[in-house]
């Protein structure tokens, strides 16, 4: 390992202080207690948001909803909202129980994000809700519009669009980032620019280009792919950079997940309380959208609902960040792990340290998956479930069987006081993406998981 220094420490040293380090380095699964999250009433002292500003979020998504509905003929059933079902997965949750050799108890849910009309990924959260929000500040500035109580179908005349061509959106991502940037702000009439990294798939920059969004290949990582598209966004004042790694408004767009979930939950007649857990494992890349989401479900249900992000072995950026404190001031590569993974929409090999910073106060922990684990749950969830899913989506699958057959996992179980009401719990894995895939690239990663045997990943207990 090389000695490089890190937070004063060199990174031999960090694997000495924290064991999970090494664990981490050499690629195994590993599930980790986040040892400085506070209660939630303390972690809401320490931060400067709260739910007003995810109601604020909320309100003006629906100000939006009638544009939407005309702009995109597919959300009229839904009065143009953008939201996805939640499902049972009871099939899929024994043979979890099968193949780790454990009992889930309670509930398996599946919030299908992969579904989400426009995108296609839980992209279409944020990303959206950030191109709207500032396309409704320039209407406000310019005179478009008189106030938020107008009509918003204006946003769908030639007029608005016409007046948007006038403006530049620009983003760095691996993909579903900058599908729905690049759908939402070509929609407005925005020139849209979508810098891609080299995980990026090939389809996804096809898409774009389709929507006559203007797409920038880098052959280089993510974290390279953000900070050439901030710095061309940068050389134009009418240029607006939807940044990843900093961005306030994609987190709050994320977090109107919760307050729509929990109507789901409210349909269902499934109850979160002390007595009845909900637990969320969440696919995590920068960290935005695990962290919008997570910091919504904390509004609602404060210490009642307990969430771990997923992330791939090859690309565990929250969890370095984390673990270390160095937030975004490490990066796999510092700790020589090998950052190709086929989970295309977690390839970030450095997180966000505004979301890492503020999300140690919610999250409970988290834990990583490997490819074959990924592959293999893909192409059974098409098996057992008819649902099509790409590789980051199925990165959350497994969280549940972590609670229960790791030393961890029992000893969270313990010290928060829910040994009695398992039984009562809920599990929600939260979709990313899927149903955008063409066909051909599901078959290949379909007949890559058929493959593979369970006997590769399995877990030791």
């Amino acid at each position: 390992m090389v000695e490089k220094l890190l937070s004063d420490y060199t990174i031999n040293q960090w694997i000495e202080e924290k064991p999970i380090l090494k664990s981490i380095s050499q690629l195994e699964n590993v599930f980790w207690l986040n040892p400085v999250k506070p209660d939630f009433e303390s972690a809401m002292n320490r931060i400067h948001l709260s739910a007003k500003d995810v109601r604020e979020a909320e309100q003006r998504l629906e100000r939006f909803a009638p544009f939407i509905k005309v702009a995109f003929p597919e959300t009229e059933e839904s009065n143009g909202l953008i939201e996805s079902s939640l499902d049972d997965i009871s099939r899929i949750k024994k043979e979890l129980e099968l193949i780790y050799d454990t009992k889930i108890p309670g509930k398996l849910l599946l919030k299908r994000d992969d579904t989400l009309p426009i995108a296609g990924t839980i992209k279409a959260r944020g990303a959206i809700y950030e191109v709207l929000k500032h396309a409704e500040h320039l209407a406000l500035t310019e005179g478009l519009l008189d106030s938020i109580h107008e009509d918003y179908t204006l946003f769908a005349s030639e007029a608005f669009k016409a007046f948007f061509n006038q403006y530049k959106l620009v983003v760095g991502t691996t993909g579903n980032l900058g599908i729905s940037v690049g759908v939402m702000g070509a929609k407005l009439g925005f020139k849209a620019t979508v810098h891609m990294s080299h995980d990026a798939k090939n389809w996804k920059k096809e898409l774009l280009a389709s929507r006559g969004v203007e797409v920038i290949e880098h052959p280089t990582n993510f974290t390279m792919a953000v900070e050439r598209g901030r710095n061309q966004s940068n050389e134009d004042p009418r240029s607006y950079f939807v940044d990843d790694e900093h961005s306030l408004d994609l987190l709050l767009g994320y977090s109107v997940a919760a307050r729509r979930l929990s109507k789901q939950l409210d349909t269902q007649n499934i109850i979160v309380d002390e007595e009845h857990p909900l637990f969320v494992y969440l696919p995590c890349g920068i960290g935005g959208s695990p962290g919008g989401i997570t910091f919504g479900l904390k509004q609602l249900y404060g210490d009642h609902v307990h969430c771990f992000f997923a992330e791939p072995t090859h690309m565990p950026s929250m969890l370095l960040g984390l673990i270390t404190q160095a937030y975004d001031g490490v990066s796999v590569i510092d700790f020589e792990i090998n950052d190709k993974t086929i989970m295309d929409g977690l390839a970030v090999p450095r997180t966000s340290g505004f979301v890492a910073r503020l999300l140690e106060n919610f999250f409970s922990g988290g834990f990583t998956i490997q490819e074959e684990e990924a592959n293999y749950w893909l192409a059974h969830m098409m098996d057992i479930e008819d649902i099509a899913l790409e590789p980051a989506a199925l990165a959350g699958l497994p969280g549940p069987t972590y609670l229960m057959t790791t030393r961890q996992g029992q000893e969270y179980i313990k010290q928060n006081q829910l040994e009695t009401f398992m039984e009562n719990a809920t599990h929600i894995v939260w979709a990313t993406g899927g149903s955008m895939v063409p066909e051909s690239d599901r078959q290949v990663v379909y007949k890559a998981g058929k493959a593979i045997e369970p006997e590769v990943f399995i877990r030791k207990k």
